[in-house]
């Protein structure tokens, strides 16, 4: 971290785990600021990607688009990470879609210049191959998460994960946005927050959520949130992303 402080980083922990010369020297120069909206499509499904991300607040949501046109969110990416696994794993074109889902600021590369400097077989490239491997294993948990727990529950890890990469107790959130996170009907959404509202887990008010329970929030979550917890904890440089 004091590497980071000393060239002025940006808070990004994949950037911040590239050795400080070679930062200065390839990456920073392919990087420029970019703001992350609410709600903005920064991606759409279908299209090859133009850019990748690495937040420096704020969260992007990661999310799969079917036939009919819903989508489920499967990932969320913040300042630990990065969206360019896609691209790095060469499945840049598919039905993935990137909508920023909390607002704040990222670093964005061109993925021609994302790409060329993989190649190049730098630090950025050994990162990616172990930042790549923990986002597969979150992939999985969460799909099997899907598949087996109640909408309380994911609900409850859900807002667990936003809290850990939001770096606040308070992020902007509506029903009907959540509810396209998690593949559920809104009412199904609604219900889960009124019970986790009605147990002081959290506190829902004009479009803006409020974590007022945070171990209470975990027991009321499924063990998934801690299996992704710690795989993140176990791996760096995911790891500072998620308190101890």
């Amino acid at each position: 971290m004091n590497a980071l402080q000393s060239v002025e980083r940006p808070l990004n922990l994949i950037l911040a785990a590239v050795e400080p010369g070679e930062y200065e020297e390839y990456i920073r120069p392919l990087l420029t600021p970019h703001p992350l909206r609410m709600r903005e499509t920064l991606q759409e499904a279908g299209d090859p990607p133009d850019f990748v991300y690495f937040p420096t607040s704020g969260i992007i949501s990661v999310l799969t688009v079917m036939e009919n046109g819903m989508m489920i969110e499967f990932a969320t990416v913040g300042h630990e990470g990065t969206t360019a696994v896609p691209l790095f794993l060469s499945s840049g074109d598919s039905n993935m879609a990137l909508i920023s889902q909390v607002p704040g600021e990222a670093q964005r590369m061109t993925s021609a210049d994302f790409l060329l400097e993989v190649a190049r077989g730098g630090g950025l490239a050994a990162i990616m191959m172990r930042y790549s491997g923990v986002m597969l294993a979150l992939v999985a948990q969460s799909a099997a998460c899907n598949r087996a727990h109640h909408v309380n529950e994911r609900c409850a890890r859900w807002l667990l994960m936003t809290h850990d990469q939001s770096g606040s107790d308070r992020f902007p959130i509506t029903h009907e946005f959540l509810a396209q996170m998690l593949g559920v009907s809104r009412p199904s959404v609604t219900l889960a927050a009124e019970a986790l509202q009605a147990a002081g887990l959290i506190r829902y008010q004009r479009g803006e959520m409020t974590i007022t329970d945070r171990a209470g929030l975990e027991a009321a979550s499924c063990e998934c949130y801690a299996v992704i917890r710690d795989r993140f904890l176990a791996s760096q440089p995911c790891s500072e992303a998620l308190p101890a």
